[in-house]
């Protein structure tokens, strides 16, 4: 029986990668110069897949835009397959709201050029995210073609994979990659040869058509191809060859019989999965977590709750979005490039990130100007009832309730306390130069009055001020005036006072602060104060305890313990003789986990907040010889980590820094467990995945399991929040029984430490015989950015062994309430609430004509009742199309995502 063969022609395009996005752009504009001809010339050469994004379309565009219509008619005739994707993403290294985005950008720009291909079309990502499958199914999409991440459970060339909620797609398989097809023979005699060794090769994974995949990376289409396929169907009756489509392939695809896998695909059995690309620079990793945390949780819900609709806002957060998208392109996100992607996703990174925080200020000023009255007031941006610290800065004498941090200082160089000055009217000219053009002198003082009186003995000057700014205050008009007194009486001796009484900056809790609300902010009384002392002497151990929590800093060691268990913040210094995409460790490695130095100074003593800072410094090797492959030098470096514990709050922070002075590294720091463990639970795109301590490799690819987390880690009643520390490791691994004593089976194998890494530094984009991946996954480019040398590397992280909600202790550590300052006159209450979402984590809270769009997800696995504080809409899928209606509040499956469109009140 004669074998069919779909012949799939396609290009797969990286925008950026080995070189700079310009270059490749470059070569793109000569692909489709090329291809856009051909087919409107060969009716033989049917189809071709443009890569299942839209950002090369629109990057063509950009330099042919008189080529719009001709995609266009191309696309709507599905000659040329556009979509559904903007980018093709990697999954792991961002946000899954930044996933939906990406999706619904391509599928928007795909409409307007005839429609999107209706396949999750998903073939170079390192790796595929449990909540995929749920993700395409709510736009629409009902197949899936991956090639990375597939476990050896897999056996066929397509699968049923599900997501947590159950929803379920079809997916294709491509067990040899996207590139199966490449660079086809140009001779019917060779085509019918290679393709019937192919179809051989793949026997034991096929159903019934074999699919080829007729192009790679930023591959020219190959003209002869309609030509070739007929000359081969004409001489043979073993394959039967056509040129096809991916969406017209899948139409007739086998769906009985086929295994089923559940969850993510992170397996490396048959592919390389370059779990490295998670740790390689870091500073692209804590980039995207800020510019995602800006985006998604303070400038979209401040904008569409609080701020004034006349600023038309939404096309600078498209701006924002669509830079976003455009670095999570796997190339781009993961930072396997050259040094000048790198800097382009940093540079684009930086624009989105200043567009939403500049809006979300606009919008918490449009809030503050809407308030009846004066002072500090606290927003909350997340949908949770919040308590947090913040800082104030207040006059008079300070309640008990809260913290001095610090007495403010002197206003104009003049000293507190000193009365009035009598001075000359040059001095005074100078003073009237320091005046500001508004009202504001420094961080913490603002002008609230200036008054001049003149008389025969001379002028006197009254400047009063305070901590908060105060609205109608002219300043520039009392520097005019001033300039034209002292200009007319230039010796007559001048007497400033200022007004201003004792101001302190302080610290305060506030809460509880409802979700989405303000209220002014009133100290709170706190029932776990904390302290900080040295009980042994000034040489001894710090103590930094509330109650809820018991932190006690090692002054030899360097690290700290949390009730009693030790060891926590513990540095480790290795070799890494890898590249951009794995680490590897070099032939002879030098361990560095010691300091030689130890200085741990008191800050903070409470009671809202208690403060240690922790210097050690270190001998780390400079850097791995490449004959010898063994670490060789010496370098000291000082690594600095602060750490601190609050009232009322089981939660742990801490931040690490150091300037990198090496190169061929890893830092990472461990982090003891309080029981071993078989597992861990990890943040992923819309859910918590379960992994264990081993992962399915194979020689060309060690099995490495430094696993991705997006925020959070838990593991032996240890919770780790993290800001933009993707990759961990459960470490220190040993057989054990359930008493404790060794065994030698490995089922019982349990992990006592977790690693998070806050450094990996190599020089090489790709490397030939490494350790762990002996064959080349790029280029063997030399990269001297990835070495990070000289870079000052700041990691941030939270750890808590008391029972908390990930989500809760997330939202704690990495979005703190912001504080505005209120004018009075505004006709909002002075508390409320704009929005309310009870039941569910939000991922999205935006305007959208005609009211709000919220996009919620369950990460348990019981149904939760979502409420929306009375509010109706409509159920809608990814691409808007409405569901179902809902009246104040609707069911949310287990582990489901679900968007609401919200009515305007």
């Amino acid at each position: 029986m004669a074998r069919r063969v779909a012949i799939v022609p396609h290009t797969h395009w990286d925008r950026e990668w080995y070189e700079p996005f310009e270059s490749f752009r470059l070569r793109l504009v000569d692909v489709l110069d090329e291809l856009l001809p051909l087919l409107e010339r060969d009716p033989s050469y049917a189809h071709f897949l443009l890569d299942g994004q839209l950002a090369m379309v629109d990057d063509y565009l950009d330099v042919r835009p008189e080529e719009e219509p001709r995609i266009r008619a191309l696309a709507a005739s599905q000659r040329l397959t556009v979509g559904p994707w903007y980018v093709l993403m990697d999954e792991f290294l961002v946000s899954g709201e930044t996933i939906v985005r990406n999706l619904q950008a391509g599928m928007a720009r795909a409409a307007e050029l005839g429609g999107a291909m209706e396949v999750g079309y998903l073939p170079d990502m390192f790796g595929h995210v449990a909540q995929m499958p749920q993700i395409l199914a709510l736009a629409g999409l009902h197949h899936a073609v991956v090639w990375r991440g597939v476990p050896s459970e897999v056996n066929r060339s397509a699968f049923w994979w599900e997501a947590p909620d159950g929803s379920t797609v079809r997916t294709e398989y491509l067990p040899t990659g996207y590139s199966n097809g490449a660079a086809m023979p140009d001779d019917a005699e060779a085509l019918v040869r290679r393709l019937g060794d192919y179809v051989t090769a793949v026997e034991p994974f096929a159903l019934d058509t074999v699919l080829v995949m007729n192009g790679t990376d930023h591959q020219a289409p190959q003209p002869w191809l309609g030509r070739v396929v007929a000359e081969a169907n004409a001489m043979q009756d073993d394959l039967v060859l056509e040129i096809t489509s991916l969406p017209a392939y899948l139409a007739g695809a086998p769906t009985t019989g086929l295994p089923h896998w559940s969850g993510e695909l992170r397996s490396g059995h048959r592919a390389n999965v370059l779990m490295g690309v998670a740790s390689n620079r870091v500073d692209v990793k804590h980039a995207a977590a800020a510019t995602e945390r800006s985006l998604e949780r303070r400038a979209e819900p401040y904008a569409a709750l609080f701020g004034d609709p006349d600023r038309r806002p939404q096309r600078l957060l498209d701006i924002a979005w669509r830079e976003v998208v455009r670095n999570s392109a796997h190339d781009s996100i993961c930072a396997c490039s050259v040094d000048a992607v790198v800097d382009a996703v940093l540079g684009r990174f930086a624009g989105a990130r200043a567009i939403a925080d500049g809006i979300a200020d606009r919008a918490l000023a449009d809030l503050a100007a809407s308030l009846p009255g004066t002072g500090p007031t606290v927003v909350n941006p997340s949908a949770r009832t919040r308590h947090d610290l913040v800082e104030i800065v207040i006059t008079g004498d300070a309640p008990p309730e809260v913290q001095i941090l610090e007495e403010v200082g002197a206003a104009f160089g003049i000293p507190r306390g000193l009365g009035t000055l009598t001075l000359d009217a040059g001095t005074v000219r100078s003073i009237v130069g320091l005046l500001p053009e508004g009202t504001r002198v420094d961080d913490h003082t603002w002008i609230h009055d200036v008054r001049v009186a003149e008389d025969s003995a001379g002028l006197d000057i009254t400047i009063a001020l305070g901590a908060e700014e105060r609205a109608g205050v002219d300043v520039s008009g009392v520097r005019t005036d001033l300039v034209a007194r002292l200009d007319a009486r230039p010796d007559a001796p001048v007497r400033i006072r200022l007004d201003q009484p004792p101001t302190r900056t302080v610290l305060a809790r506030v809460g509880p602060v409802p979700g989405y609300g303000w209220q002014p902010v009133v100290p709170a009384p706190v029932e776990h104060p904390v302290r900080s002392e040295r009980p042994t002497g000034p040489d001894g151990p710090l103590v930094m305890a509330n109650g809820l929590v018991e932190v006690v800093v090692d002054p030899v060691a360097g690290t700290f313990a949390i009730d009693g268990i030790v060891g926590f913040g513990r540095i480790v210094d290795d070799g890494d003789l890898g590249d951009s995409y794995n680490y590897s460790p070099p032939g002879t490695d030098i361990v560095v986990d010691t300091a030689d130095r130890v200085m741990v100074l008191d800050g903070d003593q409470g009671p809202l907040r208690a403060t240690a800072t922790i210097h050690a410094t270190y001998t780390w090797p400079d850097h791995v010889d490449g004959p010898q492959r063994s670490r060789v030098g010496a370098r000291p470096v000082e690594v600095i980590t602060s750490v601190e514990v609050r009232a009322d709050d089981p939660v742990v922070r801490v931040e690490t820094s150091f300037t990198n002075p090496c190169r061929d590294h890893r830092v990472r720091v461990h982090l003891p467990l309080p029981r071993p463990v078989d597992g861990s639970e990890a943040e992923c795109a819309f859910t918590v995945v379960r992994r264990g301590l081993t992962t399915e490799g194979r020689p060309e690819e060690l099995g490495l399991p430094t696993f991705p987390s997006r925020r959070f880690v838990r593991a032996g009643a240890l919770t780790v929040v993290h800001d933009g520390l993707c990759e961990y490791e459960l470490v220190d691994l040993r057989t054990a029984t359930c008493d404790g004593t060794p065994t030698g089976s490995d089922d019982l194998l349990r992990a006592h430490a977790l690693a998070l890494t806050i450094l990996r530094a190599t020089g090489m984009l790709s490397r030939l015989g490494m350790t762990y991946r002996p064959m080349p996954a790029g280029p063997l480019t030399p990269v001297p950015g990835l070495q990070m040398l000289g870079q000052d590397i700041r990691a941030r992280y939270a750890v808590c062994l008391a029972d908390v909600d990930p989500y809760v202790m997330a939202d704690e550590v990495l979005l703190p309430v912001d504080v505005v300052h209120a004018f009075g006159g505004g006709s909002r209450p002075p508390a409320g609430r704009a929005l309310e979402v009870t039941g569910a984590e939000v991922s999205c809270v935006r305007r959208v004509p005609g009211g709000l769009e919220v996009r919620v997800f369950n990460p348990t696995a019981n149904t939760t009742d979502v409420g929306l504080g009375g509010r109706s809409g409509w159920l809608v899928d990814l691409r808007g199309r409405p569901v179902q209606p809902v009246s104040g509040s609707f069911d949310l499956r287990p582990f489901g995502i679900a968007t609401v469109h919200l009515t305007s009140p």
